[in-house]
């Protein structure tokens, strides 16, 4: 059911949104290993979205479980807030080699989808501005267009004010 399907390669994440019946985009650009300004920002200047529409995957460490937070690229995830709505006292980020192994993607393409080990996903409410959000489709230089809703569908995620401009991570 994914449109748009010139050249690349299905990852888990796009087999899952295949799977789930959902109506998105295949977004590919050139990544660069010269580019400083990280791999969110690259992809919202390379495919001109805006920022906050171009979504990120970080995976987080809270209380006894991995908890998936997806944030704008502008900003940062807020662990505190993490925290909150997942009903533990304290969360932190997850070491990256963790995350790696978990998701199955390298990081830069860590996508909410298709991951190797499922996990609770909080979706930072701001998603629900748009009708159409980015995310990462998997590897480097691939992202996925889809309705924030149907990636909440998706992934059984949960939507709360996570985001955040103040903790950089």
């Amino acid at each position: 059911m994914g449109n748009k399907k010139q050249k690349a390669a299905a990852t888990p994440a796009i087999k899952q949104l295949e799977d789930a019946g959902v109506t998105f985009t295949i977004h590919e650009y050139e990544h660069s290993n010269d580019d400083t300004e990280g791999y969110g920002l690259e992809a919202a200047r390379k495919l001109g979205y805006d920022e906050r529409q171009v979504f990120k995957t970080l995976m987080a460490d809270a209380g006894d479980e991995r908890v998936i937070g997806v944030v704008p690229v502008n900003g940062h995830m807020s662990l505190k807030e993490l925290a909150h709505t997942v009903g533990v006292k304290k969360a932190d980020m997850a070491d990256p080699k963790v995350a790696m192994r978990e998701s199955g993607y390298v990081v830069g393409g860590i996508s909410p989808l298709g991951q190797k080990t499922r996990h609770r996903t909080v979706l930072d409410s701001s998603a629900m501005d748009f009708d159409v959000i980015l995310v990462s489709g998997g590897k480097r230089g691939l992202s996925l267009g889809v309705n924030p809703h149907d990636l909440v569908r998706v992934l059984d995620a949960v939507v709360a004010p996570i985001g955040t401009t103040n903790k950089s991570y």
